[in-house]
């Protein structure tokens, strides 16, 4: 497991690895664009190869996450929308092409207050076609908190999304420990997350598991209100994170915090250092 955080590109994209240094990360997560508007950025084969260059040259980072902005919806029935939410994972997935990503984590949309099917149906067509015009980075699905409307709120949906866009090996997921736990999967100690994990392997196939988001909660178990806390400050507290963090079939996967920080301010540098630890903790409660 490879445990990080989010962090800017500010100033330019090989910058985010030096972030993730500072604050101990062995993998960093980034924004191919601004989470705020559509405009793309203008990152070439230079940015490219500094990317590269830096991350290599590395004695920490070993990996890279790109998370696709908030603004795409896949499965809006608005062309328009649609047609801006196509370009723009194209573009994530092709910067992740470029910077040797480990995926590209996609919320995949809201089906508001159209029905299901046809929201899935509009949702894997993009999907399918931002893969077909990109070459080899992956894209990871990421399981949402369970609120009502959103896409991939559960393992069946999520399942669904994957068939309907063509199940290709590009395909995989992304599980979040403070989604599954409002969503109402009490994940908090190795048992029970194991079932979680069972269900995950029976209805998606862990082997498509690409990456983790390592978050506690603020909200309770099965509220279905994505609210993220600092690690062990709430609701699954240290020992439920402990156990997240230990599990084993997360092994050699990207970990992200993605925490508000002790300053509002983003994962601290002390909080990745705790998310090691809690991982140390769980590791030897596991080897009992």
């Amino acid at each position: 497991m490879f445990i990080g955080a989010h962090v800017s590109t500010a100033g330019g994209l090989a910058n985010a690895i030096g972030r993730g240094e500072e604050r101990g990360c062995e993998s960093i997560q980034i924004f191919h664009q601004s989470p705020r508007m559509w405009r793309p950025t203008r990152y070439g084969p230079d940015d490219f190869a500094e990317f590269r260059e830096r991350i290599d040259g590395s004695k920490q980072v070993e990996a890279v996450i790109i998370h696709a902005v908030y603004l795409i919806n896949c499965a809006t029935k608005d062309r328009e929308l649609r047609k801006k939410s196509l370009t723009s994972l194209t573009h994530a997935l092709e910067i992740g092409d470029g910077i040797g990503a480990k995926g590209v984590v996609l919320h995949p949309g809201s089906q508001k207050t159209d029905p299901l099917k046809p929201s899935l149906k509009r949702a894997a067509k993009v999907i399918a076609e931002a893969l077909e015009r990109t070459d080899s980075c992956r894209l990871l699905i990421e399981q949402t908190a369970g609120h009502q409307g959103l896409l991939a709120r559960d393992f069946d949906q999520t399942a669904a999304l994957i068939e309907l866009a063509g199940s290709g090996p590009r395909l995989g997921l992304c599980l979040d420990s403070c989604h599954l736990f409002v969503q109402g999967y009490d994940i908090t100690d190795e048992a029970h997350l194991g079932a979680v994990l069972d269900e995950a392997d029976a209805m998606v196939g862990i082997e498509r598991l690409g990456a983790v988001h390592v978050n506690d909660a603020a909200a309770p178990l099965g509220s279905c209100r994505d609210r993220h806390a600092n690690i062990g400050k709430g609701e699954m507290g240290r020992r439920g994170l402990s156990a997240f963090l230990s599990e084993p079939r997360f092994e050699g996967l990207p970990a992200t915090l993605e925490t508000p920080g002790p300053e509002k301010k983003g994962t601290s540098k002390a909080e990745v250092t705790a998310a090691k630890r809690l991982r140390r903790e769980g590791r030897k409660r596991r080897a009992k």
